[in-house]
C-alpha cells in the first residue's frame, strides 16, 4: 500500500498474470485521507497498451474509489517477464461537490457565457468551479499535487487445481482427506503383510521338500547299503557252492544299482 497525504492506494504494484492473446485486468483501490474532495487522474507511460476505468474522478471525503486497469492482449512474450511500463497517480483538492463528470478535458476551454436582462455578460459558475478543479492538475499553477508511481509485474498465471476423482463430492472436509490417506496407509500396510506372509509360506514349502528329499536320499543309500550286503552274501554262499551267480539276479542288481544312482543324482 502506499500513503500519502491525500489519498492511499492499493496495492502498491499493478501486478498481471500474464497470459498470451487475453485481455488482463487489476483493480487498484483509492482511499480519500482527508475531510475535501480530491480529484485524481491516472497517466500511463504505454497508454496504447493499457485501458484504465476512470482514469478521471472525484474521491470523496473518507472514502473510496476503484480503478480498474485493463492490459490488452499480447501476442508475444516479453524476455524474462520483465515490464518497463509505468503508472503515474495524480491528486489534488478539489472543490467541495465535485464529481467524475466534472474533471474532463473539454472542460478547461468550455465557459458558458449568458446574456443578462440588462445586455451584460456573466459565466456560469458550475463551469468556472469544473475548470478550476481540472487545471489544479498542472504543477506550475503551484497547486498542492500528490504523485505516486507504480510499476507494472508481471507474473505466472495461476495453475488450474488437480482434477477431482469420481465420486468424490465438492467441498468434503479434510477430514474426508485424511482418512482416504489413512485407508491407503492401511492398505499399503496389509499388502506388505501379505507379501511377507507369502514369502515365509514358500520358505516353509522349500524346507519341508528339502527334509522330504534328504528323508528319500536316506532311504535309497539304506537301501543300497542293504543291497551290497545281500550281494556279497549271496558271493559268500555260490563261492562255498563252487557255483556261479544266476545272470537273472544279476541283472536285477544292476538295475537296481542305476535306480538308485538316478535317485541320488536328483537329490
Amino acid at each position: 500500500m502506499s500513503f500519502g497525504e491525500l489519498v492511499s492506494i492499493q496495492p502498491n504494484e499493478l501486478r498481471f498474470p500474464f497470459e498470451l492473446k487475453k485481455q488482463i485486468s487489476c483493480s487498484l483501490q483509492l482511499t480519500n485521507q482527508t475531510d475535501l474532495y480530491v480529484a485524481f487522474k491516472v497517466k500511463t507511460t504505454n497508454p496504447k497498451k493499457y485501458c484504465v476505468r476512470p482514469n478521471t474522478g472525484v474521491v470523496l471525503p473518507r472514502s473510496t474509489c476503484d480503478v480498474v486497469v485493463t492490459m490488452q492482449a499480447q501476442r508475444e512474450t516479453p524476455p524474462d517477464m520483465q515490464c518497463k511500463d509505468k503508472f503515474l497517480i495524480q491528486s489534488v483538492i478539489t472543490t467541495d461537490g465535485a464529481a467524475q463528470k466534472d474533471i474532463t478535458p473539454e472542460m478547461v476551454s468550455c465557459f458558458l457565457v449568458m446574456v443578462d436582462s440588462s445586455g451584460g455578460l456573466c459565466v456560469n459558475v458550475l463551469l468556472m468551479n469544473m475548470c478550476f478543479a481540472y487545471t489544479q492538475f498542472n504543477k506550475d499553477a503551484g497547486n498542492h499535487l500528490e504523485e505516486c508511481k507504480l510499476r507494472v509485474v508481471y507474473v505466472s498465471p495461476p495453475q488450474p487445481p488437480s482434477p477431482v476423482a469420481e465420486g468424490s463430492e465438492e467441498g468434503s472436509s479434510p477430514r474426508a482427506s485424511l482418512s482416504d490417506i489413512g485407508n491407503a496407509a492401511a492398505f499399503d500396510s496389509v499388502y506388505v503383510l501379505r507379501e511377507d506372509l507369502d514369502s515365509k509360506d514358500k520358505v516353509s514349502e522349500t524346507r519341508v521338500a528339502i527334509s522330504r528329499l534328504t528323508e528319500e536320499k536316506s532311504s535309497v543309500i539304506q537301501l543300497n547299503n542293504k543291497l551290497q550286503q545281500e550281494l556279497e552274501l549271496l558271493r559268500k554262499q555260490s563261492s562255498r557252492a563252487g557255483g556261479g551267480i544266476p545272470f537273472l539276479y544279476v541283472v536285477i542288481v544292476g538295475l537296481l544299482g542305476i535306480l538308485i544312482g538316478y535317485l541320488i543324482r536328483r537329490t
